[in-house]
């Protein structure tokens, strides 16, 4: 792509923003040439321009009203200087035009435009497009579902469009370089893509696990064809929802990543500290802005420490229990409404209410592995160039000590450093027993060696 294109793309689409501005003030202000409409200032065609901007909204098919906010939004990052006419007094109460809307941030002293910009060049002496605005601006229009726009939240006593309109900045950087940035490297967006470099056969489960781990692998490879071929999309909700609980380290997050990796889906893991937010309507936004994009991309969505935001619901006698109540509501309805897969990662069951549980085609629970199981984890993590000494009989170490396979790899690690400061790759059973008690001083509990 040539990035010359790309630029002058923008730049011809922003003077026809410029245009349109100029219009639109004349016309508000009576003043001569107010006659005309600024619908009648055609865009630059884009039919036979090769730019990742002029690509994108011949995809989307975007009307008039959605590539004039999709401009709009753009300007401030490209010519900012364009909506400085925004800024103009009125000169009847000596002070902005509150009709145009914008504002300006302690760290931009530009015009940034709101939704009250977008309304007033749409319909400022039309108040029947004011329709069109709520269209372009709905969250089931390709620009918000896409995440390319978004209106910014205001406090609930002020009007929904005094929120900035903007452009995400990954959309920007595609826009001017024809490069996709995945999601992970957006601030705003709390989640994080998990990958593993394992398969299947370093997986060491309970057969029972196992196959309902395979149950919905099977879901994940025919579920469409289940839906749509033979027809039962009249009988049951799309998408697949599934609860891993058990104690930390017993392979579910791993078992996550390999369904996506043998499905060819990626796995996007929910950070809820990211959130979970004190500010009402913020966790539902933060929480939608997930939800509507994983819808277009065919993603595994995986929530790990579910419990913090899906235990049980407490009634409501204080304003803060009323919208934790609020959060988890919300986010039962998008979780039964996601027509893809949700998987919840939990330490406990126990903590989740009926009518929580009651929405998964599954629940598999992750136990500690038994004492087979912990022999082939161990022999599988000291496969490798780090080696178990001669001395150490795995057997024994896998029959006396209860643990889980996420804090055997954690032993390995301690090991290999203490080996490779050696210079030798061998672990000595003494290296062995300290990674141990580290690992049980972790849960407070007490190594007993064994005689």
């Amino acid at each position: 792509m040539n990035p010359n294109t790309a630029i002058q793309t923008l730049q011809n689409e922003i003077t026809w923003l410029t245009q349109i501005i100029n219009q639109v003030i004349v016309s508000y202000l009576k003043q001569e040439g107010h006659e005309k409409n600024w619908m009648d200032i055609k865009p630059p065609d884009l039919s036979e321009v090769a730019s990742p901007y002029g690509t994108k909204v011949k995809e989307w098919d975007l009307t008039l009203y959605e590539r004039l906010a999709l401009v709009l939004g753009i300007t401030p990052h490209i010519q900012p200087e364009v909506l400085d006419v925004f800024f103009g007094k009125n000169q009847m109460y000596d002070r902005g035009f509150t009709e145009f809307g914008g504002l300006v941030n302690d760290n931009h002293n530009g015009f940034l435009p709101t939704g009250q910009t977008f309304n007033f060049l749409v319909s400022g002496n039309d108040y029947s497009l004011r329709v069109e605005v709520q269209n372009a601006l709905d969250k089931e229009g390709i620009l918000i579902k896409e995440q390319v726009l978004d209106l910014g939240s205001t406090d609930s006593f002020i009007p929904n469009l005094n929120g900035v309109l903007s452009v995400s900045s990954r959309w920007v950087h595609y826009f001017l370089t024809g490069e996709e940035l995945s999601e992970e490297h957006t601030a705003s967006f709390p989640a994080q893509k998990i990958t593993t470099n394992l398969e299947w056969e370093d997986v060491v489960l309970d057969e029972g696990v196992m196959n309902q781990v395979l149950e919905l692998n099977t879901w994940l490879k025919h579920g469409e064809t289940l839906m749509n071929d033979w027809g039962l999309i009249k009988q049951l909700k799309p998408g697949y929802r599934t609860l891993f609980y058990g104690p930390p380290g017993t392979g579910k997050t791993l078992t996550a990543s390999l369904l996506g990796k043998t499905s060819g889906r990626e796995v996007y893991k929910i950070d809820l500290s990211m959130i979970v937010s004190k500010y009402i309507g913020e966790t539902e936004k933060n929480l939608s802005r997930i939800f509507d994009v994983a819808e277009h991309k065919n993603w595994i969505l995986f929530f790990d420490e579910a419990d913090a935001l899906y235990g049980k619901r407490t009634a409501a006698s204080s304003s803060n229990d009323r919208h934790a109540n609020q959060q988890t509501a919300y986010l039962l309805q998008r979780i039964e409404d996601f027509p893809g897969i949700v998987i919840l990662a939990s330490n406990l069951k126990g903590n989740m209410d009926e009518a929580f549980t009651r929405r998964f085609q599954s629940m598999i629970r992750f136990r500690i592995p038994a004492v087979d199981e912990r022999f082939k984890l161990w022999n599988n993590a000291f496969s490798g160039k780090c080696v178990l000494s001669e001395e150490i009989d795995v057997w024994e170490i896998a029959e006396n000590y209860e643990i889980t396979g996420g804090s055997i790899i954690n032993v390995l690690r301690y090991c290999a450093l203490s080996a490779i400061e050696r210079n030798d790759n061998v672990v000595t059973k003494q290296e062995l027993i300290t990674a141990l008690r580290k690992e049980f001083g972790k849960e407070n509990k007490t190594l007993t060696i064994a005689s």
